[in-house]
């Protein structure tokens, strides 16, 4: 499934096995600690933990109705990675991530399934119910730009009014070493995409 889409002829080749074989291990990893002892925490995940699951939850569900799995694959190396630069071993995220696995690395999936702490198998389980509220952005970081060159990000409340962005970049202290004491001429803002001052 990693190599391609299904209906496309794909080599044989062990490189790609390797690869699947180092992300199961970084999987494996995400449930035990560094002398590989089982160690899942029963505290509330953040929302950046809450965020990447239920990206990933959005995605494989598409992926599995349009019979993509190869794009499925790669969600899951995306998932798994984030959740390893995030440190996350909180069992709310790691039984729903268990659930998600389990059709693409069934043997796996059971065995975590069962050091979770669970009498029945994995596959028994309802596919996680992917939750839009975890993966709204409540701010966007405007990049933001003198003449035409962008000089810094600020990061602003999505839904914060037009003139209201353009008072608070004006007011930034990164702004006022581009201004040089100047008023500006004109101040385009795009929302959600970019703020332009033209000196």
């Amino acid at each position: 499934m990693f190599l391609g889409p299904l209906e496309y002829h794909k080599p044989w080749d062990t490189k790609g096995i390797e690869g699947v074989f180092r992300f199961i291990k970084k999987l494996w990893r995400l449930y035990h600690d560094a002398n590989n002892e089982f160690a899942v925490s029963d505290a509330e995940p953040t929302k950046d933990e809450l965020k990447v699951l239920h990206k990933a939850i959005k995605k494989v569900k598409e992926d599995i109705e349009r019979f993509s799995f190869n794009t499925a694959v790669s969600t899951f190396m995306i998932c798994v990675n984030e959740l390893s630069d995030l440190k996350c071993n909180k069992r709310a995220i790691l039984s729903e991530l268990t659930v998600l696995i389990s059709a693409y690395a069934p043997h796996i999936a059971e065995e975590l399934w069962s050091l979770l702490g669970n009498d029945d198998g994995v596959t028994y389980q309802q596919f996680p119910e992917f939750k839009e509220e975890y993966i709204k952005e409540n701010a966007f970081a405007y990049p933001v730009s003198f003449n035409g060159k962008m000089r810094f990000k600020l990061e602003l409340p999505v839904d914060m009014p037009k003139d209201e962005v353009e008072k608070a970049v004006l007011a930034a202290e990164d702004a006022q070493k581009w201004l040089e004491g100047k008023t500006p001429k004109k101040v385009i803002v795009v929302p959600k995409k970019i703020v332009n001052v033209v000196i």
